[in-house]
């Protein structure tokens, strides 16, 4: 086999495995929707944010001792963990938990896929990447949404006019969030991804931690067994494990094509109410997820090889 040849198959073979990690972030993500439903009727909030990204920053600040690393001293590189851990959790972590108190889990699965939307209005609007959307990825934009609106139906935006404005509001602002949080997660590439995810996580818990014990008095709660071990899957599966997973694909997929996990976060939602809930499957959910699939494929595949004014690939 040439070395070309080689490279290629090298090439190939890591796009698979990022893709595949970036389907296993999608899956951990999109159940978090269904465990803020269990959780939000006896946990409010603040606390569930609160206990959620303080149980994330406990693990990931052993694991990272465990490997031997430590955190950077530099006040500039904290200031930037700050701005991290409110866009990434604090922030959006909130606001689609307080959404999902006035409006169905399915409707904020919906809002919640316009990441990319903005991540591109964002380049488009400051020329930063403008130079790297394709007319490609501004399709597989496309088919993501379309796989959506497949994957859920009419009858999930059938209650957009009864639902409370402010709560999808919550949940788009959220959305705007993840946009702009890899963008800001790129200055972090030469930390390892579990140092990034424990400072940006701690810096969460620091600003969630009194907010919560201000606004909601969570020693006076009598939260269910079920809310509990909702939230406890929230802290060590869906936020711990997908912060490091996280990190490491604004590295090797860049922001648009980790926020393209957005529409495989709605899919696995609706997925996962299907097999866990009872929700009526269709050929239309098959349909959904296979646009959805393409689209992130197309969003995240690397551009061709030019030689000579020649695409090659």
């Amino acid at each position: 086999m040439s070395t070309q040849a080689q490279r290629t198959t090298s090439g190939q073979t890591t796009l698979a495995f990022e893709i595949g990690l970036l389907l296993l972030l999608a899956l951990i993500w999109g159940s978090s929707f269904t465990l803020i439903k269990v959780a939000i009727p006896t946990i409010p909030p603040f606390t569930m944010v609160a206990a959620r990204v303080t149980i994330a920053a406990i693990l990931l600040l052993l694991i990272a001792a465990t490997q031997g690393h430590t955190l950077p001293r530099r006040t500039s590189v904290w200031a930037a963990f700050v701005v991290q851990g409110l866009l990434q959790s604090a922030l959006p972590f909130t606001l689609i938990s307080w959404g999902e108190a006035h409006i169905a889990s399915g409707l904020a699965g919906v809002l919640n896929v316009t990441p990319p939307m903005f991540v591109l209005a964002i380049a488009m609007m400051t020329g930063h990447g403008r130079q790297s959307i394709s007319g490609r990825k501004i399709v597989g934009v496309a088919l993501g949404l379309a796989g959506v609106a497949v994957t859920m139906g009419a009858d999930a935006l059938s209650g957009i006019g009864t639902t409370a404005p402010l709560a999808q509001a919550a949940v788009l602002c959220a959305s705007l969030c993840y946009a702009v949080a890899p963008i800001w997660g790129q200055r972090f590439s030469g930390l390892p991804a579990i140092v990034t995810a424990a400072g940006a996580m701690s810096c969460a818990a620091v600003l969630m931690l009194p907010a919560a014990a201000i606004l909601e008095q969570p020693w006076t709660l009598a939260p269910t067994a079920q809310a509990v071990v909702a939230v406890l899957g929230l802290a060590v599966v869906c936020t711990a494990l997908a912060m490091v997973i996280y990190f490491r694909l604004i590295r090797t997929l860049g922001p648009l094509g980790t926020t393209s996990g957005s529409y495989l976060r709605a899919g696995f939602a609706v997925a996962l109410g299907t097999a866990w809930l009872g929700e009526r499957f269709t050929w239309s959910l098959l349909a959904g997820m296979a646009l959805i699939l393409a689209g992130t494929v197309a969003v995240t595949a690397p551009s061709p090889v030019r030689h000579n004014g020649k695409q090659v690939g």
